[in-house]
């Protein structure tokens, strides 16, 4: 099991991807080992303001033992991180959280925008046991869409849903996902498992259809955190049986029949 540290990480690579996108890749002074879905918590100042870390999935893990992040510009503290530069010192928490299991034969890997983050290294994690992941990315337009050449050098199938028709289908990414479990019988969708992040809305979609469908469907939630372990209870969503559960600690992975969505 990973041991959660306190890490002082160096700046590899900073890469932007669009308007508002980046990709940061950071080498850590004391590797660490992760799961798929897990993320680390970045300390975007040396100062007080911000005073508080931002929550990044991890988004790939390389065999030296670096790891990326990807992330939009959204406010004051993603703004500063956008602007550091290669070779910059930063304190991570890392690694955090419950991580994403180990699916089924056939795991569909299901993005929305940046919820596309941490599915490149859950992708990676599959095929490594000889699955067979497909991607399915949904957005509002084309530009919302990230990572094509990464999953593309996997191999990895993919299909797309813009909103305004700019890229792959138009119209949502579930329309996709009843596309993929429609034709299959009982024992097919045995095999398959739904592992997606994204809007909440989206998830909520997406755990719905697939309880209709009978498959197996786990969602990675997004969540302001204050301190990404469990202590200061800032990221409480409800279950079913109305107890709060920590987006931080409980999850941010959790299996979609548990969440009460709305």
């Amino acid at each position: 099991m990973a041991i959660r540290q306190d890490n002082s990480c160096t700046i590899e690579a900073i890469e932007r991807i669009g308007e508002d996108y980046f990709r940061i890749a950071f080498s850590p002074r004391v590797p660490f080992g992760s799961r798929p879905g897990q993320f680390v918590m970045v300390r975007v100042s040396s100062g007080v303001d911000p005073l508080l870390r931002r929550p990044f999935s991890i988004h790939r893990v390389t065999a030296e033992g670096n790891f990326e992040i990807l992330f939009r510009v959204v406010g004051r503290g993603t703004g500063l991180l956008s602007k550091m530069s290669v070779g910059d010192e930063v304190d991570v928490l890392a690694p955090l959280g419950t991580g994403f299991g180990e699916g089924g034969v056939r795991p569909l890997i299901v993005g929305g925008g940046i919820g596309v983050a941490p599915l490149l290294y859950l992708a990676e994690h599959y095929i490594s046991e000889g699955k067979r992941p497909k991607l399915l990315l949904g957005g509002r337009s084309d530009r919302d869409l990230l990572c094509h050449d990464d999953f593309a050098c996997l191999a990895v199938p993919s299909a797309y849903s813009t909103e305004d028709g700019t890229l792959g289908e138009t119209g949502l990414v579930t329309e996709l996902i009843k596309r993929e479990l429609e034709p299959l019988d009982a024992a097919q969708r045995d095999e398959v498992s739904v592992h997606a992040c994204g809007p909440v809305p989206m998830l909520a979609a997406v755990a719905r259809l697939c309880v209709g469908y009978g498959v197996y469907c786990e969602v990675s939630l997004e969540s302001h955190m204050a301190c990404g372990v469990g202590a200061c209870l800032g990221c409480i969503v409800k279950s079913i049986d109305d107890k709060n559960l920590r987006v931080c600690k409980d999850g941010p992975v959790f299996d979609a029949t548990l969440i009460e969505w709305f």
